[in-house]
């Protein structure tokens, strides 16, 4: 599909008061088959996510530390994963150490698949991601792993209100990018 094609379709799927306001672009290069382009969404004429360019105003991450490291990011621990570590740990640790080491596995697991969907981001991958957008669920968007997949199902008008209001516990656990679009969708419901 041809990217021109590929873009309108994307844009018919934008909710209405996103209508005008988020857009995709990409850049070609003719001469240089071997280069990929680039390919960006801008909000209200400004890029906000370039496809593997860390000089956009969104937090990327270089590495797991950082991750683990950011203040910002508030992993909730379930009773499930103390209970893991506690019989891991054959109760030989103390209970604030338990909360502590389910913390730490959580938040390694989360910094990987950040990371990996973080390096998965280029022109194809976009060309190819947005495809399987229009081919798959609104549902199955909205649980994937993929950046991309995420935002492309938060600006999506199939996404009701209530449905993004509900989601509020889940974006603490998605990537600074998808959460800014969730907070970009939620101040126009």
């Amino acid at each position: 599909m041809s990217w021109s094609k590929l873009k309108q379709q994307l844009e018919s799927f934008l909710c209405p008061a996103l209508d005008g306001r988020v857009e995709y672009r990409a850049t070609g290069y003719r001469y240089l088959p071997d280069k990929a382009g680039l390919c960006y969404i801008s909000v209200d004429k400004k890029d906000v996510l370039r496809m593997s360019d860390r000089t956009s105003s969104i937090r990327w991450y270089g590495a797991e530390q950082e991750i683990k490291n950011d203040p910002d990011i508030q992993i909730p621990i379930s009773d499930e994963e103390m209970e893991a570590v506690r019989k891991d740990t054959k109760g030989n640790v103390p209970e604030d150490r338990l909360k502590v080491i389910a913390r730490n596995r959580k938040i390694s697991g989360y910094a990987k698949e950040l990371l990996t969907a973080q390096a998965s981001l280029s022109k194809s991958n976009f060309v190819a991601t947005a495809t399987k957008f229009l081919a798959a669920s609104i549902e199955e968007s909205m649980e994937s792993k993929d950046i991309l997949l995420n935002i492309l199902a938060l600006v999506d008008r199939r996404v009701g209100k209530k449905r993004i209001l509900n989601m509020s516990g889940k974006m603490k656990l998605k990537h600074p990018i998808v959460q800014y679009f969730y907070e970009l969708r939620r101040s126009t419901c």
